[in-house]
């Protein structure tokens, strides 16, 4: 079986019953020989499918023959070629088999059949066979179909003819001159490609005098025969490199002249390989944004996106022309192929061609705003348009005032992450260009009256507490924050809104009862009724919108907003006093910034919000307040006043300085390691073509050769899981019984990217000959057998193997679990051997990633399955558990290397992502501390994922981790 199983399969047959009960071989010779055509017809299938499942069936050849192929039904006809195609046919000496002599024979006469069709699926066959003993016989019926008057027939002639002539030349010996005669011959555009490329396997002179007698009409030959003229050139000027310069030319003419999307697609990719000259990249890349733009696929826009992308990273600098032309793809609308686009030509982006790059962005992201439709790929349209104007903006100062005022005109109609997308990139242009501060710092306090996201509100007084130097600028942002919070007291001002005149009166007399005073938790008296009534009148949805952002927001209960409020008030404070001299309006400022800090504090405790104030955000407004208060007394120390600068405004700067650094190191390392991959050493040495015979350093890479090579052998990570298996082979080994059973059993286990494959090894413990021995398989979690081994006679201490197929459909915890049957002695029932259980690795199916932070967040919140658990650890320092955990669950850690703290930090926090096979995303947060009592490490892991399955896999990976830390080991016994 395992023989079969090596055999080349060429054709895939669709299961339509994968789960339906397996018939005998009795009962498919019965279905056979007295069914009807119907019947005859999925019987096939069946076996069919059985016999690519790994069983090659060898007892039903001869009914097949008898049966089946004397039937005249098409579909018939083809399921038995699909059976040829698979059936062994040599036997266990390595010798023709008796009974294929007849299939020689039906073969024989379906190649002279009067039917063209049939003739062609012959032929096609016989392009799969390699038994040079079967072909011999069929030489002539091939060369008589070469003169077919159907072409139908002929183009499969010929690829039979070379397919024939590469299992055995003595089969066709004249085999260059048959093709050769018939290309001259042969009229039909699919023969004479087929014939070429037939001509160019086989002989190379030949091929090059039928291209040189074609080269002044190429233009007008059909596109076919025009691709295999291409890919002819393309290998031929690799292996003579003295003609590569006339093939780039004739390559140049037929890309300029045709108007076939496959042959502009392929010569582009050839001059690709052969030029590096970049007026040749420049036309080549021209050539493919056009395909890209009138294309209707988006997975064919994808793919020329990719070789555009190909050339620039091969050849940095020759497409820097073209940055505008790739925007033109941003017509498609699939939000992928946009994408790739923007990514593309922001790479092209220079100094030069800035300003027009991104008023066409500015172009678009008008469009966005100004449709009315606000679905879900519009919003994420824009949001990736903000994301990569502020990527390029940010790098010249030239065009970052602008995008600037740009965004601020549209910061009321985006969405909260796309408002704060632009807060974030107005904070990055103050720290990098100075210059531009005062201008951007007064654009931005005209637009915050429109903003509608907390978020992005939130980064906007960020932005104000910290770039607000001079006096004039605090002025600014103080009056917009008094605008913004509008009427103080605010619980009085809202209760005169909500109750006017004669309502306010009539509500008070009947709801306010005479209690005494209420005493708040600072300790003061409550003497406002909208402690004790309940509000009467609700205001509408415009009303409430009408309101000045500060003022809706406290409203709406979002006190962390009014938190950052007020330590940009205390900021302001500070910084107003260093400016200014006027004792009069720094006290005017002091006052009436406890005002508003009073007033919302009294506000979030009322009824007249929707959510009561927080503890966090109730304690950071009362140290606000304290601050301010102290500010009042003359006699404080210097010292005092120097760490409150330190504290409010030196240190948050520096921080976000840092980051801004930190990220630029970044981006620098980036384009420093794609820039060192295209780049030659100046140690390289200089070769002259005419010094050597075969000059490999100026010989063009095919670069199409190597993806293939990488694709069909799957790259070094393949050829390094096939060292790690065979150096680990003795740990994949588990047993499935024990060495007491009367069967011993045990398993390989080999996981492939979907599946995983057991390869069962079955000993006969026992001095008898077990009959009809058959392992029974089952599953439990996304798991599904592909194929259960038929039954078997093991006789007494013989071994038998066989191998199982598993199908995973998720990286979700998985079991495999089983029993071994077989018939008792002298009329005794089935005896059972139960195996154990295997559980399958979802390691071997999850790997780190990467995202953004937006990104991480945005899945936090969406995903709805939570795993927390809980750490307690005796490593050393919480970094040794950090890398446990990620050499553990397989994830990446997505907190930056500086945020982590040092080696030996009390409290350490981050967050981790990963990938599965499946697409499947995988959310940690790390929070953990040194307990200084104990020395241990405690803390919590708590695992996020869209599905179930996954949070408790990876649950119980860190739950295994921790038993294996914790592990008692023995010095001595």
């Amino acid at each position: 079986m395992s023989k079969s199983l090596r055999q080349p399969a060429y054709t895939l047959v669709y299961d339509p019953n994968p789960n339906a009960v397996g018939y005998t071989i009795a009962e498919l010779q019965k279905s056979l020989e007295k069914g009807s055509e119907e019947e005859k017809i999925e019987t096939m299938k069946r076996i069919l499918v059985t016999m690519l499942d790994g069983n090659p069936l060898p007892e039903l050849l001869m009914h097949v023959i008898r049966f089946v192929m004397p039937s005249k039904n098409k579909q018939m006809k083809k399921l038995l070629y699909f059976y040829w195609e698979i059936v062994p046919k040599l036997d266990a000496e390595g010798k023709l088999r008796q009974e294929m002599i007849l299939v020689c024979n039906a073969i024989q006469h379906d190649l002279q059949h009067p039917n063209e069709y049939i003739r062609g699926n012959t032929l096609r066959f016989l392009m799969k066979l390699k038994e040079a003993d079967l072909l011999e016989q069929m030489v002539p019926a091939v060369r008589a179909c070469l003169e077919y008057r159907h072409a139908y027939v002929r183009k499969y002639a010929i690829l039979a003819v070379l397919s024939i002539y590469q299992v055995s030349e003595h089969l066709i010996p004249d085999a260059c001159e048959v093709i050769n005669s018939f290309l001259v011959a042969e009229t039909d555009p699919i023969c004479k490609r087929n014939a070429f490329l037939g001509l160019a396997s086989l002989e190379r002179e030949s091929a090059l005098n039928y291209l040189q007698e074609n080269i002044t009409s190429i233009e007008n030959l059909d596109s076919l025969l025009q691709d295999a003229f291409i890919e002819f050139i393309r290998r031929d000027a690799i292996q003579t490199p003295a003609l590569k310069t006339q093939y780039v030319d004739l390559l140049q003419d037929l890309l300029s002249s045709t108007n076939s999307n496959e042959v502009i697609f392929e010569a582009s990719i050839a001059l690709t390989v052969l030029s590096n000259n970049p007026i040749i990249l420049c036309e080549v890349a021209t050539k493919l944004i056009d395909l890209a733009v009138k294309e209707s696929d988006n997975n064919v826009k994808l793919i020329v996106l990719e070789r555009i992308q190909d050339i620039h990273t091969r050849n940095p600098g020759s497409l820097e022309d073209l940055a505008l032309d790739i925007l033109r793809v941003l017509s498609a609308q699939d939000l992928d192929v946009r994408a790739k686009a923007l990514e593309i030509a922001l790479e092209l982006v220079t100094s030069r061609n800035i300003d027009d790059v991104i008023k066409l962005l500015k172009k678009e992201l008008q469009i966005t705003v100004s449709n009315s439709q606000d679905d879900e790929k519009a919003l994420e349209y824009r949001q990736l348009l903000i994301k990569n104007i502020h990527k390029v903006a940010i790098k010249f100062v030239e065009v970052s005032a602008d995008v600037v005022s740009l965004f601020l005109e549209f910061v009321g109609d985006l969405s909260s992450d796309a408002a704060s997308g632009v807060i974030s990139f107005i904070k990055e242009v103050i720290e990098k260009y100075p210059q531009l501060r005062e201008d951007i710092l007064q654009r931005l306090i005209g637009a915050l009256s429109n903003v509608n996201s907390a978020k992005a509100y939130r980064g906007a007084l960020w932005i104000l507490g910290e770039s607000s130097l001079d006096a004039s600028d605090i002025q600014s942002s103080w009056k917009h924050i008094r605008s913004s919070i509008g009427e103080v007291p605010i619980v009085q001002a809202e209760m005169l809104r909500l109750n006017n005149g004669e309502e306010q009166a009539e509500t008070n007399t009947e709801q306010i009862a005479p209690t005494g005073p209420v005493v708040l938790p600072d300790g003061t008296y409550a003497t406002e009724s909208a402690f004790t009534t309940v509000q009467t009148k609700s205001l509408s949805k415009e009303e409430k919108d009408s309101r000045p952002p500060l003022r809706r927001f406290i409203l709406n209960g979002d006190f962390y907003t009014t938190s950052v409020l007020a330590t940009t008030i205390v900021k302001l404070v500070i910084r107003f006093e260093k400016k200014s001299t006027d004792e009069a309006l720094i006290n005017a400022m002091k006052a009436e910034g406890l005002l508003f800090l009073v007033s919302i504090l009294r506000a979030g405790q009322s009824n007249i919000v929707e959510k009561k104030i927080d503890e966090d955000s109730a304690e950071r407004i009362m140290a606000a307040i304290s601050i301010l208060m102290d500010e009042t007394k003359k006699d404080e120390s210097s010292e005092e006043q120097q760490l409150l600068e330190m504290a409010f405004l030196d240190a948050t700067k520096s921080s976000y300085k840092s980051r801004v650094a930190i990220a630029q190191r970044k981006s620098d390392k980036k384009s420093a390691s794609v820039l060192a991959q295209s780049a030659e050493p100046i140690d390289k040495s200089i070769s002259f073509r005419q010094f050597a015979q075969a000059d490999i350093h100026s010989t063009p890479v095919d670069t199409i050769d190597q993806d293939l090579e990488i694709a069909i052998s799957g790259g070094s990570s393949v050829e390094k899981q096939q060292v790690n298996s065979i150096a680990s082979k003795l740990k994949k080994i588990v047993p499935l019984t024990g060495f007491s059973d009367p069967v011993y059993a045990e398993a390989y286990i080999t996981t492939h990217q979907f599946d995983v494959v057991l390869d069962v090894l079955l000993v006969n413990q026992t001095k008898e000959t077990l009959k009809n021995l058959h392992v029974q398989f089952a599953t439990l979690g996304d798991l599904k057998i592909i194929d259960n081994p038929p039954s078997t006679n093991v006789i007494a201490h013989g071994f038998h193997k066989l191998t199982v197929t598993v199908k995973v459909s998720s990286a979700d915890t998985g079991v495999i679990f089983g029993n071994i049957i077989y018939d008792g002695g002298h009329g005794e029932d089935s005896r059972y051997v139960i195996m154990n259980d295997l559980h399958v690795d979802i390691m071997d199916y999850i790997k780190p990633a990467k995202t953004d932070d937006a990104t991480f967040r945005k899945m936090w919140n969406a995903f709805e399955w939570e795993n927390k658990i809980t750490v307690k650890s005796k490593l050393p320092t919480l970094h040794a558990y950090l890398a446990e955990l990620v050499k553990g669950t397989s994830m990446g850690i997505l907190t930056p290397e500086e945020a982590l703290g040092d080696e030996d930090c009390r409290f350490l926090s981050c967050n981790l992502y990963s990938k599965s096979s499946f697409g499947e995303d995988a959310l940690a947060n790390l929070c953990i501390e040194k307990d200084p009592v104990t020395n241990e490490i405690v803390g919590h892991v708590r695992i996020r994922s869209k599905g179930q399955g996954l949070a408790l896999s990876l649950g119980d990976r860190v739950a295994l981790i921790a038993r294996q830390m914790n592990k008692i080991t023995l010095d001595r016994v």
